[in-house]
């Protein structure tokens, strides 16, 4: 038979750590190569779409700009041209442009999902070349005037330049088709001409148109680079919200499982506590032989068992019951003013002779000017009897156990239990602050508890808006310090509004 392993284990459970992650990586890598295979351009086909509506968008953005500056050269060239001839260059141009325009136009009303890229970046690069042309028939025409134009060619073939760079950097075939006809323009005035300045000027102007291709490519690999960036945030943010989701679904049925447990808990401690009370009282009136002696003192022993371990269940049952009832939201505080000392002290009394049958020694500490606290007396009595009971049952022979009732440093009240036992290593501590939860002191003692003791005194604690610390080192002993807030305290409460006439009561105070 083969051996099962710990991974087969997890493997029945679920996807093995790791593996999840794998898929998805596997996945994306094939999804990522199969659009590389189908497009053109050697990128995803996200990519393809983005840099080809930059470009669109670009050139719908700037085509009252680029009008602008050709109205402008048009302006100056009126100086060596008559009127008539630079307007009908003018009208090319804005044709052109608005050729570019209307692409662009168009191509951003398609749906993403249809449109043919590859097709559309012919048009958008053959339309470029056609508004280059335009421009490279004004410098043509410039650089064959005399009377000093060689300044105002080269200003117009770097403007014409550092535009087409700019705007047409997503599309790289759009920026060399945009950028060639000018740079044959200026090979052109330089085989007409030969002489010094206009040598200089070509070499000039051949620099820029070079140096701007090249500030082209730098764009496009920025441009590429930052919608990489964005694409890979966006998945991360869309695993992120996928995991957010499923977190917020697990623990809504985490929620929804426990609150079932509790009400489950809650009913069935009802349902087992009238049959444990007629257990519990015919148990007592043959312990105490109410109707005669018993036949064999056997009997006698084994009801006093019987009452002692239905005692037991019914404080267990207790203990699940209120656990439940604060677990599911259930649990009604009966507020009134008390004194904080005198529960403690009642409580102390009550405890006194289990902690005498172990030599234990309590000593008090209790502020006497106390006022009175607004509380649930029955919780604030349960929440000091689980305590103290603790602190005397892990508490050894001869030990000793110091209470200590004050103010807190905000203007509440505070219960400290102190005592001198083995105290609980600081990694048990989350242990036994959970439900049925017992250390490994409680084990190696089998001493009887259910492990509801502090769980049920943080959840009524809360209940009250108080504070829960438990402080505790091994051979140190242990601190459970419980505070109620400066709010509860009945100096501080502020009175109440009477909205309406209502019969006298009697002052809570």
């Amino acid at each position: 038979m083969a051996e099962l392993t710990a991974q087969m284990v997890q493997q029945g459970r679920g996807a093995v750590p790791g593996t999840v992650a794998q898929r998805r990586r596997l996945a994306h890598d094939m999804r990522t190569a199969r659009e590389k295979l189908t497009s053109s351009s050697g990128l995803e086909r996200t990519f393809d779409y983005e840099l080809v509506r930059i470009f669109a968008e670009y050139h719908v953005g700037s085509a009252l700009v680029l009008l602008g500056l050709a109205a402008a050269i048009a302006a100056v060239a009126t100086l060596w041209f008559p009127l008539g001839l630079v307007g009908i260059w003018l009208g090319f141009v804005a044709a052109a442009l608005g050729l570019a325009s209307i692409l662009a136009r168009n191509f951003l009303r398609k749906d993403p999902e249809t449109v043919n890229l590859p097709e559309w970046r012919k048009r958008f690069a053959l339309a470029e070349l056609i508004v280059g042309l335009t421009w490279a028939t004004a410098i043509q025409a410039l650089a064959q005037v005399d009377g000093g134009t060689n300044g105002f060619v080269l200003f117009v073939a770097v403007m014409v330049a550092a535009v087409t760079a700019m705007l047409s950097a997503t599309i790289p075939a759009s920026v060399y088709l945009g950028i060639a006809p000018l740079g044959m323009a200026v090979l052109a005035v330089f085989a007409t001409s030969r002489n010094l300045g206009t040598t200089m000027l070509v070499v000039m102007t051949a620099s820029a148109l070079l140096f701007f291709v090249v500030l082209a490519n730098r764009l496009y690999g920025s441009a590429l680079t930052t919608i990489r960036s964005r694409a890979e945030k966006d998945a991360m943010y869309a695993e992120l919200q996928v995991a957010k989701a499923n977190s917020d679904e697990a623990r809504r049925r985490a929620e929804e499982a426990n609150l079932a447990k509790s009400r489950f808990l809650a009913t069935m401690s009802h349902e087992l506590r009238t049959p444990l009370n007629a257990i519990l009282g015919f148990s007592e009136v043959m312990q105490n032989e109410v109707f005669g002696p018993h036949a064999s003192p056997s009997y006698k022993e084994y009801s006093a068992d019987i009452h002692g371990s239905g005692q037991h269940l019914l404080t267990l049952i207790n203990e699940i019951l209120d656990l439940s009832r604060i677990e599911a939201g259930r649990y009604e505080l009966s507020e009134e003013a008390l004194q904080l000392a005198w529960i403690v002290s009642e409580c102390r009394h009550m405890l006194t002779l289990r902690a005498k049958a172990k030599s234990q020694t309590i000593r008090e500490h209790i502020d006497p000017s106390l006022p009175r606290l607004w509380a649930d007396e029955r919780a604030v009595r349960q929440i000091v009897l689980n305590v103290l009971s603790n602190a005397i049952k892990f508490t050894p022979q001869g030990g000793e156990i110091v209470i200590k009732v004050g103010w807190t440093s905000s203007g509440g009240q505070y219960v400290s239990v102190k005592d001198t036992g083995p105290g609980i290593p600081e990694e048990e501590i989350p242990v036994v602050m959970s439900s049925f939860g017992r250390g490994s002191l409680a084990i190696k003692t089998a001493e009887q508890g259910s492990g509801l003791g502090l769980p049920i005194v943080k959840g009524l604690v809360d209940l009250h808006g108080g504070g829960f610390q438990l402080r505790s080192k091994p051979r140190e002993g242990t601190d459970v310090i419980v505070t109620f807030p400066a709010a509860r305290v009945m100096d501080t409460l502020a009175p109440v509004d009477v909205v309406e006439r209502r019969p006298a009561t009697k002052a809570a105070a």
